[in-house]
């Protein structure tokens, strides 16, 4: 729980565009120091011109999150430019689709690479610094945010790779809740559980390794493609306002963030489904025109 952000340190990866942009945008205006981490140089460099022209100290980094020794560098930086952060954002993600046994090695390695590795090295590097200086000075606060996704609560089909990389991210977020509160009442942490917001996801194969770029994507693939584009693109809640929920939710040591609270009956129905021990239920049950075409699609592909 922070209660007052100015002049205190926001550490926030994938902070070129969508949810990570939208809150170094509301630190800016709370007066924070912002380190700013993307892995895409002109998205970063945009993003830190407009926040020093609002007068906010910030260190631009180019870092790709899962690599330990750029992410090992990184937490130096910080800690030699500002000390420990107060307000630690693990935000950079990736999208993928498809059929969950078309997924290559090299796709896996680069979706969880990202989404889960990425995560684990910003809770693994910044929580002891954090934990720190907690000791050194009992008015010190700080929060932690990951950013899951629904589907790290839900299992829907033609995106396996996707739904894994985001549950292991809500359940390394609930566990570290548990172990802060511990060992802690100055260190909390929140995981960040969006819907279809419209955001750069995506669009994530901009961001693909060279190495992955010249792959061909399988049909099924492509239909997940598609269906991603339409869901994102058509979303109503903007990335603003679900940062604002970031920053209500550390201010008032929320755990679980919602940009859509609407989309839990599915997850109470998976929840039931799990204790009954009755099979999955179907996740297009409230629009079964979206499931049907789905299964048409692959079919005839």
């Amino acid at each position: 729980m922070i209660e007052n952000f100015k002049g205190k340190t926001a550490v926030l990866t994938g902070a070129g565009s969508g949810f990570g942009l939208e809150c170094a945008r509301i630190g800016t205006k709370l007066g924070m120091n912002l380190v700013l981490v993307d892995v895409q140089q002109d998205a970063l460099d945009k993003a830190a011109a407009e926040m020093k022209a609002q007068g906010a100290q910030v260190l631009a980094l180019k870092v790709d999150v899962s690599n330990t020794q750029a992410m090992e560098q990184l937490a130096a930086e910080v800690k030699a430019r500002f000390g420990a952060p107060h307000f630690v954002f693990n935000n950079a993600g990736v999208g993928a689709g498809g059929l969950v046994w078309e997924n290559s090695v090299a796709d896996w390695e680069w979706v969880l690479g990202v989404n889960l590795w990425g995560v684990v090295h910003g809770v693994r590097l910044f929580t002891p610094m954090m934990l720190e200086a907690a000791k050194a000075d009992p008015t010190y606060q700080g929060h932690i945010v990951n950013t899951a996704s629904m589907a790290g609560l839900l299992t829907p089909p033609n995106m396996g790779i996707y739904n894994v990389s985001k549950h292991a991210v809500v359940a390394l977020t609930e566990t570290l809740y548990q172990d802060l509160h511990l060992v802690s009442d100055q260190v909390s942490a929140s995981v960040l559980c969006p819907y279809f917001v419209p955001t750069g996801i995506s669009q994530s194969h901009r961001n693909r390794p060279t190495d992955l770029a010249a792959d061909q994507p399988t049909a099924s693939q492509l239909i997940g493609q598609a269906q991603s584009d339409k869901a994102v693109g058509s979303g109503k809640v903007s990335a603003a306002d679900v940062a604002q929920k970031v920053f209500d939710a550390v201010v008032n040591d929320q755990f679980y963030i919602y940009s859509h609270p609407q989309a839990l009956g599915n997850v109470q129905s998976r929840m039931e489904a799990i204790v009954q021990g009755h099979n999955p239920p179907d996740p297009f049950q409230a629009r079964p025109e979206v499931g049907e075409g789905l299964r048409r699609a692959l079919r005839e592909s």
